[in-house]
Parts: structure tokens; sequence; C-alpha cells
């Protein structure tokens, strides 16, 4: 055997040798193909060689066995691999929950009866033990956390906590979602707090053009029924927002927030019809604005 792979090997450089003469008639992917050929039949005949010599071991022990007086059952019984026995699948049950099988029920009877019942001595298992004394400490834990030391809410005062968060990022969602407004999504409100803020910007911002009351001055007077751009709350705050550059309007969109645009816009509606005094002439077309319309 061993003169049989020493001459495939020899043959195997004999033959990468001759390719490395002539490289020209064979590629380098032959090449491969030929080196793998190679390695997988250098396998096979290893593993013919190994079980060979199992084959050889195995009729050598069957000689030495035979010698040594053994009849060809104690040899077959000698040679046959040792099955290890399994478990019931009952007994590691039965081990995991520290359980005793039924058959061993006789064993544990204790010996005092009554009325013909009779006990068994099976203690519980420790696994259920340490379950139950962990629920005792976990309660001990609980009433000292909860109800002596005040450390963890209740459910009436953790309701009240979340509820108060709850406002909190209400009024955050709210503040931010006021300026996603503009021109085709304001709505006309009479809050009196909005009313207060649109105030407060007008005094601040058209006071100078429109006077203090909204009566005009410079600009155009703001508590008639006459309107020249328009007397929708969307024409109001497109006006403030852009503008009207052609008469002096100056455009607001980079100094006042899309919710401040709104407040003012609500504002100029609520002093429709006041009429204040030194008010002036009316300019524009006359209609009906929506404060006017829901009184």
């Amino acid at each position: 055997m061993k003169r049989v792979s020493f001459t495939i090997i020899a043959a195997l450089f004999a033959a990468q040798s001759g390719f490395a003469q002539n490289d020209s008639m064979v590629s380098d992917e032959v090449k491969n193909y030929i080196g793998y050929g190679a390695i997988i039949t250098m396998l096979l005949l290893f593993l013919g060689v190994m079980l060979v010599l199992l084959r050889t071991f195995k009729v050598l022990t069957r000689v030495i066995l035979k010698s040594q007086g053994y009849t060809n059952q104690q040899i077959a019984a000698e040679l046959q691999p040792v099955k290890k026995e399994k478990k019931p699948k009952g007994e590691v049950w039965n081990k995991l929950l520290s359980l005793k099988p039924l058959y061993e029920e006789k064993s544990l009877l204790i010996e005092h009866e009554y009325d013909g019942i009779q006990e068994l001595n099976n203690p519980t298992p420790a696994w259920f033990m340490v379950l139950f004394y962990s629920t005792i400490i976990f309660g001990i834990g609980y009433l000292l956390v909860y109800h002596v030391f005040d450390i963890g809410q209740l459910q009436d005062a953790e309701y009240k906590t979340e509820m108060a968060q709850a406002e909190v990022a209400k009024k955050i969602y709210l503040s931010k979602a006021a300026n996603l407004v503009d021109e085709n999504t304001v709505k006309f409100s009479s809050d009196p707090a909005i009313l207060v803020a649109g105030k407060a910007i007008f005094k601040s911002t058209c006071a100078p053009c429109h006077g203090d009351n909204a009566q005009g001055a410079v600009g155009p007077n703001l508590t008639d029924e006459y309107w020249l751009h328009g007397d929708k709350v969307n024409d109001i705050f497109k006006t403030i927002k852009y503008g009207v550059p052609a008469k002096g309007m100056p455009t607001w969109e980079k100094q006042l927030s899309p919710k401040q645009i709104a407040d003012v816009a609500n504002y100029i509606l609520s002093v429709q019809g006041t009429h204040p005094a030194g008010a002036k002439e009316p300019q524009g077309d006359k209609v009906v604005s929506e404060k006017l319309a829901s009184n």
C-alpha cells in the first residue's frame, strides 16, 4: 500500500514538473483541476487505507480471541459496540421536578392512617419552595416600597402624574402645531386668549399705519365693512404674510410666526363694527365679515 501511494505521489510530481516545463500546452485552469483531483485522490486513498486497517484489526482480534478459547458468539459480543441505556422520559421529568416515581410510593408511606387513608412522606420540591419564598420576599419589598416608605407611586398617584405629563406634552405639541398654519388652513376663532395675543402684536406692529384701535391712519380703516383685499380670515392672513408692496404694506412672514399672523388676523376680525372715533373714510368693497356674520 505504501509503495502504491509513493508511486502516485511520484507520478503527480513528475506530471507537475512536465507541465512546468511546457506551460503553453496546459492552461492554469486545467492545472487547478489536476491539483484538485490529486487532493481528492489522496483523500480517498487515505480513507481506503483506514478501512483496510480497521478490517485488519478486526481480523486480528478474532484470531487472538479464537486462540484464547472464545466461541463465535462470545467474539461477536466482544466486537459489538456497547449501547448506552437511555433513561425513560418519565425519570428525567421526575428528576427535574424533584418528584418520586409511582413504583416508589410504597416506600414513602407513613405508618399511621385514618379511615383507610394513608399519607406519603413526599416533601415539597426544592424549586417550588424557592418560588414560594421568592413571592414572600417580593411581597414584603412591594409593601415597603409602595406603602411604608412611599418610594413608588400607587395607581391613583401614577395616573395623576401621567396626566400632568400628557398635558405638558399636549402644550408642546400645540405650540409646534400652531406654527404649521398657513393661508389655506387658518381658521377663524373668537378665543379670548388668541384675541389678546393678536391685539398685543397689532399694537406693536400694525398700529403705526392702522391706528391704535384699527381706525386707520396711513393704512385703511379695519373696523368698517369695506375691504380692499378680502374679508375672510384666509385673505387677512395672506395680506399680513405677503404684504401689498405696491401700496406700502410690508410683508411680515419673516418678522412674525404663522401663529402670530393668525392671531392678528383673528383680532382684526374681532374689531369689525366697533366704529371708533376718528375712523378713516371707507375704502374698498362693502362685504359682511366672518365676525359680523356670526353675530
